[in-house]
This record gives structure tokens, sequence and C-alpha cells, in this order.
């Protein structure tokens, strides 16, 4: 016979993002949780929060699978807006803050968005748009001051108890669902569960773990402090944090969008011991002509991901951060995000390698037949495991296409060499094929990063009436410096088939970039034409 289980018994042993942060709440209630400027919240006081949070949302009938917007820059609330919507089944619906109206109607109507929680400086635009959001019944400012027709956030969940919702949700339930940008058409949302998340808590712990010296680091987290620089909308950052709190460390926010010289500070200010940078933001924190004035004798551990990190780029953090273990991630939205990654102890003699997939995810490379492809061969990379997302949100055509065989295709272009470590190609769809030749934008941008003028370069495929597709590269200069075109395609000469070698260059004073870091090669494209069609 079964016995009668209480809602707390449940809910203890399934994998839930909410009762991770309630569990922390009872083990380590006054160690700190988060870190936003002048704000500083225990775990007693974070999960409090959250509780608040999520009982002001359900009184206004958001329950179980109901879909929530959130726009807001970095900041304690926006992480109590995550685990407050997962405690109570529903579903965070994280809004890029540097999306265009057109785009934050699309996500919001498409996503069936019921409320939208969003911070003060978006106010006034979020304002001249409400009437084509017809399904937002409820706007929630996160705001020093009520913002007229919106529910003031502070004031408004000081109304609500803190205890535990206890509402039922199921480990497979949604728990939010992820944007991507993609390349072309709309954005696909990719719905990501309680598990999927859990789970890649625990394969990062043990990824970590397994590099000689870290579970020493990961043991002691008390009083460690992990600062997330990139915005949280992106699910690097956002698994980053999820990460530091299920570990019971402290999560530091910036109070700033993106300051080289603030990270710096912040660094030695808050004897940060683990940072998350994208590599466009590493650029520019190396490029500080008075790096060594700082004091990071705390830092331990450097997180790279959500694009590659050039070779040359390792180098100089290895060069300026000698202390530091560097772990170079690799993944994407889709898988939670991380599928491989190159350890600190493996990064001799591996260069520009992603490294080894991580546990729980199985990983091949395969052709366009889905039959893996010999050892060295480039081949697309597919996926399995308990972190892939569940769908992309009302699209079945583009999820059961993504899906096909059982296994995730990624469309991103991977070789393996005999000792089974993994390097990125590059993404299928930005392949080109110049007179018949594939070229991959990857591999020639990692030699332009090489040149010593140069700090950061795109390359794309142009049409060409001769060739089909030429090469073209976009490169931006350090300051005070100056490189002719002939000067890169001479450079790109020595490293590479003469093929491959950019046929022209344009310099520009910045790359355009979403809020994750990444390159926006549809926009290069928008500029400088399109390649042809194949």
């Amino acid at each position: 016979m079964g016995r009668d289980q209480s809602i707390e018994e449940i809910l203890g042993r399934r994998l839930l993002l909410g009762e991770a942060i309630a569990r922390n709440s009872r083990l380590y209630p006054e160690r700190e949780a988060v870190v936003h400027g002048h704000k500083r919240f225990t775990y007693r006081e974070f999960n409090a929060r959250i509780n608040q949070l999520a009982h002001a949302l359900m009184d206004l009938d958001i329950k179980r699978g109901s879909k929530v917007a959130l726009l807001m820059h970095n900041c304690s609330e926006f992480l109590e807006a995550y685990f407050a919507l997962a405690k109570i089944g529903a579903v965070g619906v994280p809004l890029n803050f540097r999306l265009g109206p057109e785009e934050i109607k699309y996500i919001v109507n498409h996503s069936d968005s019921e409320a939208f929680i969003l911070g003060e400086a978006f106010a006034p635009n979020i304002k001249a748009i409400q009437s084509d959001l017809p399904r937002i019944k409820t706007y929630i400012s996160v705001s020093e001051k009520p913002v007229e027709g919106m529910l003031h956030y502070e004031s408004w969940i000081a109304r609500y108890p803190t205890r535990e919702p206890l509402i039922l949700v199921d480990e497979d339930d949604p728990a939010f669902i992820m944007y991507t940008a993609g390349t072309t058409g709309k954005p696909k949302g990719a719905v990501l569960s309680h598990k999927n998340e859990i789970v890649h808590w625990l394969l990062m712990g043990s990824f970590l773990r397994s590099e000689p010296g870290m579970a020493e680091i990961l043991d002691h987290t008390d009083n460690f402090r992990a600062f997330a620089a990139p915005p949280i909308f992106h699910l690097a950052a956002w698994a980053y944090c999820q990460f530091t709190l299920f570990s019971g460390a402290t999560v530091v926010l910036p109070t700033e969008v993106f300051n080289p010289e603030y990270i710096m500070r912040t660094i030695q200010e808050e004897k940060i011991g683990a940072i998350i940078l994208v590599p466009v933001m590493t650029f520019f924190v190396l490029l500080l002509p008075d790096l060594e004035k700082y004091d990071t004798s705390s830092l331990r551990l450097w997180v790279s991901g959500a694009a590659i990190l050039p070779t040359e780029t390792r180098k100089q953090i290895m060069q300026h951060f000698p202390n530091v273990k560097l772990f170079d991630l690799f993944g994407q939205t889709e898988m939670s995000p991380v599928t491989c990654g190159l350890r600190p102890c493996d990064a001799a003699g591996h260069e520009g390698s992603v490294g080894k997939p991580v546990p729980f995810v199985e990983f091949r490379i395969v052709d366009e037949n889905d039959n893996e492809v010999p050892v060295g061969a480039v081949g697309e990379a597919v996926y399995r495991g308990p972190t892939v997302m569940q769908e992309y949100y009302k699209d079945p055509e583009a999820t059961a296409n993504s899906m096909r065989n059982g296994w995730f295709h990624s469309t991103d272009l991977f070789r393996r060499d005999k000792d089974g470590f993994l390097y990125v190609v590059d993404r299928k769809k930005d392949m080109i094929i110049s007179g018949g030749e594939n070229i991959y934008p990857a591999e020639v941008e990692e030699i332009i990063y090489r040149h010593p003028k140069v700090v950061e370069c795109a390359v794309i495929g142009v049409h060409d009436q001769q060739w089909g597709e030429s090469v073209k590269a976009i490169v931006v200069c350090k300051k005070g410096e100056c490189v002719t075109e002939q000067e890169i395609i001479e450079h790109c000469k020595m490293y590479l088939a003469s093929y491959k070698k950019p046929k022209s260059v344009d310099f520009v004073d910045a790359l355009p970039r979403n809020a994750a870091g990444k390159v926006l090669k549809t926009e290069l494209r928008k500029k400088y034409g399109k390649s042809v069609k194949y």
C-alpha cells in the first residue's frame, strides 16, 4: 500500500528550479545569495522575495503553464522572476533588451505571454506598443517610482506572504522559453524544462570537477563570489547564475551594461572568485592599458562561452591572469546550453579545440544522411541526452526538422581529431562555397585575429559572378593602429590555402553584435550583400 505524501515531500523529490533555491534557503539561510549594487540578499531573504512574487503572480491568475514576458537589464528582480515563475509552474519568456518594437511584439504575442515584467528604462517603449500586445493583462515595472498604468514591483510584492507557494510542478514542465536569434526568418522559441536545467547543473559540476584542483575551489562556496557580466536573458549567463546559486555561492550582478573598467573594479572590490565573459567582452578587458593595477588575486575560475574564443585571446588571458582556470565552453540554447568544453588541463596541444562532450550528452558528427563521418572529416554535430529542449514553441515543423532520427541537429559543423577532441569548423548555414570549394569563416577569422593590429573580425560570403561566392572580411583595428586591405590578404595568404584568403576587406569601428556578444552576420550580409543561394 502506498502512503500519503505531503506537497513538500513530493516537491523535495523532484528536479525543480524553485525547490533548489528553497533548499538552499534552509541550508544556508544567512549566506549571501545575490549582490546587485547596494542590494544584498541572503538565501533566506532571496527565497522570501521569490515567494512573495510567486504569490503576487498567482493573485493575477498566473498559473501553471502561463507565460510571462521579462525585459530587464541584469538585476536581482530578474532572477527573482525566473524562480518565482518556476515555483508556480509558469513559464518565463526573457527578451533581449536590444530588440526593436516589432521584434518584441512578435515574441510577446507568439509566446502567448499574459503579463509583462519590465525594467524602468524600457517602460516608455513598451507603453508605446501596448495596444499591439492584446494578450498582456498586467504590466509590472521594476523601477524606483511607480509607472503610470503599471504595478510597482517592490510595493506590489511587499503585500504578499513569504511562505512557499507549494504548487505541484512536474520536472518535465516548461520553465522558460528562450527565443533564438536565428539568421533567417522569425526567431524560434526553445522550450526548456526544469529537468533540462537541473541536469545541466549536475553535468557542469561533474565536468568542472574533472579538472585537477577544481573540486577544492567548488567545495568552498561559503564565501565564493561569481560575477555574471553578460546579460542574463541569454542562457549562457542565466545557466551560470543557476550553477552559482544551486552550489550555494554568491551571484554578483553588474550595475552597468558593459564597462571593462567597472568589471575590473568589481573583481577587486567584491573579491570575485569566478567570472563569465563572452569573447567580445574579453577583447575589451584585455585592451585596458592598466590591467595590472587591479588586485585580481581572488579570481580562480574564468568561463568563456556564447562564441568561439580565439587562440590568441586565450593566450592573453593566461598571460594577464595566470592563476585562473580557463574553461572554454561551447553549446547552444536548445541544449540548455553546454554540449562540450575544453578543460585547462587539456588546452596545451589542442589550440582551437572546444574540448570534448560534457557528461550526459551524446555527441556525433554526421554527414547529410546522418552517417558518422571519419576522424578528421567535417560533418554536422548532432546531440542526444536529457538536456535537449522539449520543442520549438508552436513550431512543429521546425521541431521535427531539428529532431530527426532521435537526434537534435545543431547545424554546427565540427571535426574530431584522433584523440577525440572537437573543433568547430563553422555554422552550416555560414559556410562559403567558392569555385566548388567549401570555406569555413571561423578558420579564416582565426588567422585574421593573429594579426597584431586587429581587435576583432568577421568573415562572410558575398556574391561573386565568377566563383559563385567570395570571401569578405570585416575588420576592426586596434585603437591608434592602421592596416590596409592588402596587408590582411597577405597575412592570410601566409597561413591559408590561396582560395580561402579574403578577396576583399572592409574596415569598421565596431561589429554589429547582439546582447549575448555574438556577431550579427545577418546585418553584415544586409550591408555587404548576400551570398548566392545554394
